[in-house]
């Protein structure tokens, strides 16, 4: 049996309700070592899957975090309540937002909230962002709603099914990446004005705008030419051959013109 365009929106929808969240509580009050953390995110998070390879945080994903400072490094080899919840955020954030601008969000969260008796704790922190996050599912299903029925709408004039059908799909797409876009790009002047901007420097003296390592190119290797200039000038004479060529070796033969014999 075909499915309906309207069974089609309610399965994507559907999917959405079926991505799981790592809840508050969900997360253990004791630290955990490496093996414990990749393991508990694999269980907690594989509806967030596209494929069952996939992997969600790796070992080395994890080290490199710590690596680039978005992590602060762990007690003993053992991650905390703490590091939990920032390994969550980073999770999310990474499918948007490149290293640079999650370091430039992290650095003031940690500096401010990691250490022990900051104003406001991070697992309240992120209490507050789970409960927000839920509440936007509701308007979040809306607008996908709204999205599919303008993409039906578009091509009308289309007769062709198979046409008709492709065009919808491929303008509903489209639209579900222009708003991921121009979402991403306001995340972006977000960060470059309130977190990178100099009135945020100068307030807390803490966050720098990552730098960005220039290449540096290796000093090139003197050529066979240089070498024969070179010797020109401290010799006052020609040089007929060039200066990287050893002087032993046997000058060449004048070609001769070797006929066979009759």
């Amino acid at each position: 049996m075909e499915t309906t365009k309207e069974e089609y929106i309610k399965d994507l929808i559907s999917s959405l309700e079926n991505v799981k969240y790592i809840m508050p509580d969900d997360i253990p009050n004791i630290d955990l070592y490496m093996d414990q953390v990749t393991t508990f995110m694999d269980k907690h998070l594989k509806s967030s899957k596209r494929y069952s390879e996939d992997k969600l945080l790796t070992k080395t994903m994890i080290n490199n975090y710590t690596k680039n400072e978005l992590l602060p490094p762990p007690n003993k080899k053992k991650y905390s309540k703490e590091h939990m919840f920032l390994l969550i955020f980073i999770y999310y954030f990474k499918n948007i937002l490149s290293i640079n601008d999650i370091q430039s969000i992290f650095n003031p969260l940690t500096e401010r909230y990691y250490k022990e008796g900051s104003s406001v704790k991070l697992e309240t922190i992120y209490n507050e962002i789970f409960r927000l996050e839920k509440e936007q599912n509701e308007s979040l299903t809306k607008d996908i709603v709204r999205k599919m029925t303008k993409a039906q709408e578009a091509f009308e004039g289309v007769t062709d099914q198979g046409d008709h059908d492709f065009l919808t799909t491929f303008s509903f797409i489209s639209m579900l990446c222009f708003d991921v876009y121009m979402r991403k790009h306001m995340i972006e002047k977000m960060i470059d004005d309130c977190l990178m901007g100099e009135s945020f420097k100068r307030s807390t003296g803490e966050v720098k705008k990552p730098e960005t390592k220039k290449e540096v190119k290796p000093a090139s290797k003197p050529t066979a030419k240089a070498d024969v200039k070179t010797a020109s000038k401290s010799t006052g004479k020609p040089v007929s051959k060039p200066a990287s060529k050893p002087a032993s070796k046997p000058a060449s033969k004048p070609d001769k013109k070797i006929t066979k014999p009759e």
